[in-house]
């Protein structure tokens, strides 16, 4: 059957990805057709567009790319009527794709939503357009269930990917010695994936590190950005930087500072203790504090209902107070051990890996009417 895929960020490609390789096993005869990134790519079936031509950060920036966000969405549109796949498949991303789940029904598409939009964050009655436009919805987040059951649709849910990821993830021996890291501990540096995020976190995240000498920081690198990208952030000290091997990273490090999104789940299912930060525009934050109706902005906090990693947010994102929290984090070591200790509450709510092959599974089955 022919798949047509869309992720619109570095998870999305991650989750896209494994879904994939999941689908090739359930239908051997599988064609994709995708907008997503290098690892969907390395999966097989034709690129679209990259995430990176896609990948808006918060209210502003949406209205100043609108005009190329409406292109993306007119040429996923043509593409999508031109390949007739049996399925459309959506991944998070969820302001493009529920318009694109619009339309595809109105063209006789099945629609699949994985990774079910987090519309219980902001607007909620979006759950209305959602029953409307998505045939089959799977959610990875344990309290979505019941928040999607409470407006009367019936949803599946399938356990969280990224413990396939992790399940499927190999150290490398040699990582220290290919990436020429000294023997002092590493402090892992998660700036996330997108130009804007990047752009207003990483100074932050490059002061604090010229405060632990005695630390080596490493910067992830997102894919879709080269070295000069992150070069142009330190004018002085130079530090490490790896692409595609953030897991690598994460095995080795004794502490992260991380950019609020997937990466924070990543982080402490590592075991990794962690500092959680985020910087938005002044415009997007004041809308966000408007509408938004969570407690959290971190997966950890939000899974667990309780604050268990702490979330350094706009102003109180400075060197002085993620300094503060990282001292606390790789010097105390109550404060060290009652973080893992919530970390391994956390991964038993996170059940068990399977959850590309069971959503997988279910959409062929779906598809080809089997129970």
């Amino acid at each position: 059957m022919k798949y047509y895929l869309i992720a619109g960020e570095a998870s999305g490609d991650l989750h896209g990805a494994n879904l994939m390789k999941a689908i090739k096993k359930a239908d051997g005869a599988a064609q994709f057709r995708f907008l997503g990134g290098d690892l969907m790519i390395a999966q097989g079936g034709e690129l679209v567009k990259h995430y990176s031509d896609m990948a808006f950060m918060g209210f502003v920036e949406v209205v100043l790319n609108l005009r190329t966000i409406m292109k993306n969405m007119r040429q996923a549109k043509e593409d999508m009527l031109r390949f007739k796949p049996d399925a459309l498949v959506l991944i998070d991303f969820p302001g493009f794709n529920l318009r694109i789940a619009e339309f595809a029904k109105q063209h006789g598409i099945k629609v699949f939503y994985y990774i079910s939009p987090k519309v219980w964050a902001w607007n909620q009655k979006r759950v209305l357009k959602i029953k409307k436009v998505v045939d089959h919805l799977y959610c990875i987040l344990p309290f979505e269930v019941d928040f999607y059951r409470s407006w009367g649709m019936e949803v599946n849910y399938v356990g969280n990917p990224l413990l396939d990821a992790i399940a499927d993830f190999h150290p490398d021996d040699q990582f220290r010695q290919n990436h020429q890291l000294d023997e002092r501990p590493v402090v892992a540096l998660l700036p996330g994936s997108r130009k804007q995020e990047i752009t207003r976190i990483l100074p932050d995240m490059i002061q604090t590190a010229a405060r632990f000498p005695e630390y080596q920081f490493v910067i992830a690198g997102a894919p879709n950005f080269d070295a000069s990208f992150y070069d142009t952030f330190m004018p002085g000290t130079k530090y490490p930087l790896v692409f595609n091997n953030t897991y690598n990273l994460l095995n080795i490090a004794e502490a992260a500072v991380v950019a609020s999104g997937t990466a924070t789940l990543e982080t402490a299912l590592f075991h990794v203790p962690e500092v959680v930060v985020y910087k938005g525009s002044a415009i997007s934050i004041a809308i966000a504090r408007m509408v938004i109706k969570i407690r959290f902005i971190s997966l950890v906090n939000l899974i667990m209902d309780r604050g268990v990693v702490k979330e350094l947010i706009q102003q109180d994102c400075n060197p002085d107070k993620i300094s503060d929290e990282l001292n606390l984090i790789l010097k105390d070591s109550n404060y060290r051990n009652e973080m893992l200790e919530n970390y391994r509450s956390l991964s038993v709510k996170m059940g068990e890996p399977g959850a590309s092959a069971r959503t997988a599974e279910m959409i062929v089955r779906q598809l080809t009417g089997e129970n």
